[in-house]
């Protein structure tokens, strides 16, 4: 079995897990859900700016002009 089947098998299971819980289980459930991706969104943004931070201490950035970021965004 390949590692996509095997995710969604999991994940079939988790959802038929969930639906073994009370009402009220589930709204707890979704609600440490919801702050362990918002803890990791968080982290992973720290990462972002530390990485950018070596980035930059390294040399490896350069100052542009608004207009040469919204060119290089719009590509």
């Amino acid at each position: 079995m390949n590692t996509q089947s095997n995710v969604a098998t999991r994940f079939g299971d988790v959802l038929d897990a969930v639906g073994g819980l009370s009402v009220e289980e589930q709204y707890a459930l979704v609600d440490i859900v919801a702050h362990r991706l918002a803890a990791e969104g968080r982290r992973q943004v720290v990462a972002d700016v530390q990485e950018a931070r070596r980035d930059f201490a390294a040399g490896a950035c350069r100052l542009v002009s608004l207009d040469e970021l919204k060119d290089e965004i719009s590509r």
